[in-house]
């Protein structure tokens, strides 16, 4: 929770400030009750009016000035406090960046959308409150405090003894409930990950007729969210009637000690209804401060989830200072290449060793799970190697800053994201400066032009989130012309034209080998038309290669490439 006020320091000045006008608020409203008690002792007792008309004026000025101070200090709370999750949020989110594919795996989606809005919305609640809340029940029991015993020291006493009794509450309260927020946090994570796979999936849902079990299975993380709010709710009502027992108590002995102290003449009706009213600022100070520490617990458990964020160190290693690019070297080289998604777990890739030069353009085949999505996401860095090395241009990829290296490379996976805003916005993706004409190039050698053309607002239409008012072609040759109008030295794209017909197809690979003479191309899929015309073709099997050529060589010495093409073509149409 301290770690986090670092991010405090450029409102200094607002947490220093707020508490001091909160300060001035309790001061004036700690001489309230005391003046109260001059007023019945010497006005109304005596008669005098006008002096119950002065001090009364006097009153009425204080409770303006406690209420200017008051709002003085909630401007100071709620500019430091939108402060400092802005700042917070910021850094949560490039940390998020920074992480590989498999840190993000690791959290989940759910986990780190929750972290990024709900906790540190909690995280800035708290510090508002800490600015206008934390300070002032303090100041009021301990203010009430002091200004009993300067009424009288006895009857201040008995407000003394009651301090460690309600501080053993306000322990108890913290101890318990923390641990059930975490788990709160905990649960509502896994409530958000269930109704973030049904919103994904709710064609899938209703297609297999799944609604009740996807009913049944969001009820029971609700109902276990619910039971877990249930405890929380459970605990925290002890403390209210806890504290107001206690001070109730404490009122009950002054009121009694107090009546025995006025038949003695000892104490005046004015200073027993002072200290009446001390206390009952102490029962309010303390209402709120119970409201207080169940914050507070709330946002102990967001601050250690947003910790965990910070803690996790980037997940691929820094890039070193860039050497010289090696004269006449592969634009691309593995060597010796293996790979694992977990340290312990079973390599992906195992010993790839081969070299692409520029222009060449490379068909990647191979069942699911071979490895080859895997080997072209360790060209641009999403993950680091386990072992060997992948050059670019001679230099290992570790030794290039992420962006410049991803300059280099455009990658089209499979799914195709497109993001809201107009089609001219989404190609511009890959290159915000470039011009109407570099948009409308990269459109037409994506083959997609042709449906552009016929949309009313052209270039300027609109595409929703997620590309959902497109077809899934339309999204797969947009994410095309977005990785081409940036001009890559090395352009991939895996089984990025799955949802295209074989003859869109078959035009999109001319146009992309008729348009990029010196790019290097790789193409990534499972259907044999796809990559039989490749300079070269890698055959993927179990994360191994298995066989390296061009389409006739393969097929005559490859078993595994040899399995494919028959199983998608004749014999005769293989042997073409």
């Amino acid at each position: 929770m301290f770690r986090l006020a670092a991010y405090l320091k450029e409102y200094k000045k607002e947490c220093i400030l707020g508490p001091i006008f909160k300060f001035l608020e309790v001061i004036f409203e700690l001489l309230l009750p005391t003046i109260m008690a001059l007023i019945i002792n010497r006005g109304i007792s005596q008669g005098d009016f006008g002096y119950v008309l002065s001090m009364g004026g006097l009153m009425v000025l204080m409770a303006f000035c406690g209420y200017g101070s008051a709002l003085i200090c909630q401007r100071f709370a709620a500019q430091a406090s939108q402060g400092f999750g802005t700042v917070l949020r910021n850094t949560v989110f490039q940390r998020i960046l920074s992480f590989s594919y498999t840190q993000i795996e690791q959290f989940g989606a759910p986990t780190l959308t929750n972290r990024v809005t709900n906790d540190i919305n909690q995280l800035q609640q708290w510090v508002a409150m800490m600015i206008r809340l934390v300070s002032r029940a303090p100041f009021i029991c301990l203010g009430s405090i002091l200004m009993s015993f300067f009424l009288d020291v006895k009857l201040a006493l008995i407000l003394l003894a009651a301090t460690p009794v309600l501080a053993l509450i306000i322990f108890y309260l913290t101890k318990n409930s923390a641990p059930l927020y975490r788990s709160y946090q905990k649960k509502l994570d896994r409530l958000g990950a269930i109704l973030r796979e049904n919103l994904a999936g709710v064609r899938v849902i209703r297609a297999f007729s799944k609604t009740e079990e996807e009913t049944a299975r969001f009820g029971k993380a609700n109902n276990d969210l619910m039971n877990n709010g249930f405890a929380i709710g459970w605990l925290s009502s002890f403390f209210n009637p806890l504290t107001s027992l206690v001070v109730n108590l404490m009122i009950l002995l002054i009121l009694w000690t107090g009546g025995l102290h006025i038949d003695s003449g000892r104490l005046s009706q004015g200073q027993i209804i002072a200290l009446i009213n001390y206390v009952n600022q102490i029962l309010i100070a303390l209402l709120v401060l119970s409201n207080l520490v169940i914050l507070l617990t709330k946002s102990m458990a967001s601050a250690a989830r947003i910790n965990e964020i910070l803690d996790t160190p980037p997940g691929l290693s820094p890039a070193f200072p860039e050497a010289l690019p090696e004269a006449n070297a592969p634009v691309l080289e593995f060597r010796d290449v293996s790979f694992g998604y977990h340290q312990t777990g079973d390599h992906a890739l195992e010993h790839i060793s081969m070299a692409i030069h520029q222009g060449e353009t490379i068909g990647i085949i191979g069942g699911t799970g071979s490895g080859k999505s895997t080997f072209v996401n360790l060209i641009p860095r999403f993950y680091d190697v386990t072992s060997g090395s992948i050059l670019v241009n001679g230099i290992p990829v570790t030794q290039y800053p992420l962006p410049e290296l991803r300059r280099k490379i455009g990658i089209v996976h499979q799914q195709a994201l497109l993001f809201s805003g107009t089609i001219a916005e989404n190609i511009r993706w890959g290159n915000a400066d470039a011009g109407m004409d570099e948009v409308r190039a990269a459109a037409v050698t994506a083959q997609s032009e042709e449906f552009i053309s016929n949309l009313p607002l052209g270039y300027d239409s609109p595409v929703r989130r997620g590309g959902s008012n497109l077809s899934g072609g339309q999204r797969q040759r947009l994410t095309i012309a977005r990785a081409l109008v940036s001009n890559p030295e090395i352009l991939i794209l895996d089984d990025a034209s799955s949802a295209l017909d074989f003859l869109t197809d078959a035009r999109l690979r001319q146009a992309i080998r008729a348009n990029s003479r010196v790019q290097t191309v790789l193409l990534v899929s499972q259907r044999v038309g796809v990559v039989r015309s490749a300079d070269r073709i890698l055959v993927f099997e179990d994360g191994k290669l298995a066989g390296t050529g061009t389409h006739e060589a393969l097929f005559e010495s490859c078993e595994t490439y040899r399995e494919i093409c028959l199983s998608q073509l004749s014999g005769e149409e293989a042997q073409q």
